[in-house]
């Protein structure tokens, strides 16, 4: 299917079952590899990224077993890949690249990965400077500092420390921690700059010590990465849902408020979530939404106040720490009354798009005016929508977040909808059973 043509939704209500973590589901399936003994993964998030995790693991000499019901029987291969020479198609799928590199980069072998196109305009020479400084051997394919990537037998030196920037992505300072611990001793990793997205840094950390490495910070700039015996399974493990993915829902039980609609509750997180993607919700309460809480659930509908305006409020906030779910609160700015100003977004552009510019250029499809900065978006929604094609570029998150137009009572034709199979395979199907047609 080239396009999907969403009619104009009236409301929405419902309950939603979250699909697992994808940001999770890749941290816990290298772990699971690299561990000492076999783990059982337990709600694992079934989409094309963690297909390709488990391909390449697979082609790496990892024996794993579907066992059905969103379940997998990991077996770990104590901190040795038992394949030392293999090709790697990776997508554009960063939660594999940039961990696999610096693990790969352990293994005294000869490895190339590459991956789609956009991959190969994703930077990467942060973590290869940095693994280098350890010894590594790690050759650029193409263009200095971005994939495809050859990686040869190196000399690592573990102990001491190593430094790595932190304003780019923080998939490299998780993929140095996953590696260090197969180096044999203790390194400290010194973060250079202000590190972005730290919640993704607390999931690696909260993952590594399930699987029992313990990694003691100071603060978001130094690491300490313990030496010696590795990573060892827990047995089980299981995935958290997606709280990115909640990010829509529950924006969608937010804005349907405002015409007698919602709530809408999403299950699989909440209070006790890890997932720093959860604290969209502060995001939602501060446009007017009612949020409630469980430890495993999370509801939200229009507040009294916002229900009486039919509008949410205008934001400014400064989104460093969850880009993700950002892109949904710039498209719930739709609804909202004034000018939102979403701020440090600058990750945005070297994500599988360039974000702020392909969401600029769709919210004034809409008919919003749209400011595009280096690291910023300023948003003045329209008095109404407009019935448009929305471009999606490849980019799951893209169709996701602007699905969410529909709700302003225009009809919303997604391009290339399938693209969403990246996270969520289902969203679509999901979005379907909590609306509400006009008549």
């Amino acid at each position: 299917m080239d396009h999907l043509e969403l009619k104009p939704i009236r409301r929405v209500r419902g309950r939603v079952t979250l699909p697992g973590s994808k940001s999770i589901s890749n941290r816990v399936l290298l772990l699971a590899a690299l561990a000492r003994g076999d783990t059982q993964v337990r709600d694992l998030l079934e989409s094309d990224d963690t297909e390709v995790m488990l391909r390449a693991l697979r082609k790496l000499g990892v024996e794993w077993k579907d066992e059905g019901g969103r379940a997998l029987r990991v077996r770990g291969t104590g901190g040795a890949f038992p394949v030392k020479r293999a090709e790697l198609d990776l997508g554009n799928a960063g939660t594999a690249f940039r961990p696999l590199t610096a693990v790969l980069a352990m293994m005294d072998g000869e490895f190339r990965l590459a991956g789609i196109a956009r991959m190969d305009e994703r930077p990467i020479g942060d973590l290869v400077s940095a693994l280098k400084d350890l010894g590594a051997s790690i050759d650029f394919l193409g263009k200095p500092g971005y994939p495809p990537l050859a990686i040869h037998p190196g000399t690592i030196r573990g102990g001491g420390s190593v430094s790595v920037r932190g304003d780019v992505s923080s998939q490299f300072l998780t993929g140095l921690l996953i590696a260090l611990p197969l180096a044999g001793k203790p390194t400290t990793v010194k973060v250079d700059g202000d590190l972005i997205s730290k919640p993704y840094v607390g999931i690696t950390i909260e993952t590594m010590r399930r699987f029992g490495v313990d990694v003691a910070r100071d603060g978001w700039s130094s690491f300490a990465v313990p030496g010696g015996a590795g990573y060892s399974s827990p047995g089980e493990v299981r995935v958290e849902g997606d709280a990115s993915s909640a990010s829509y829902f529950l924006a969608a039980g937010a804005i349907s408020g405002l015409s007698g609609g919602g709530p809408v509750r999403v299950e699989g997180v909440g209070r006790a979530s890890t997932q720093g993607d959860v604290r969209f919700t502060e995001t939602l309460e501060r446009m007017g939404a009612a949020i409630s809480m469980g430890d495993n659930w999370i509801e939200a509908q229009a507040g009294a106040d916002a229900a009486r305006r039919g509008k949410l409020k205008a934001i400014d906030a400064d989104f460093n720490h969850i880009p993700d779910a950002a892109m949904t609160a710039a498209v719930a700015a739709l609804f909202a009354e004034g000018t939102s100003t979403l701020r440090n977004i600058g990750s945005w552009r070297v994500k599988e798009t360039d974000r702020i510019a392909a969401m600029a250029a769709e919210l004034r499809k809409l008919g919003a005016k749209v400011e595009e900065g280096a690291d910023y978006l300023r948003i003045t929604p329209p008095s109404a929508l407009r019935p448009v094609t929305i471009a999606t570029y490849e980019d799951h998150r893209m169709a996701m977040s602007f699905s969410l137009a529909a709700l302003g009572g225009v009809a919303v034709r997604i391009a290339d909808p399938a693209c969403v199979a990246k996270t969520f395979p289902e969203y679509f199907d999901v979005l379907a059973t909590l609306t509400e047609r006009p008549v």
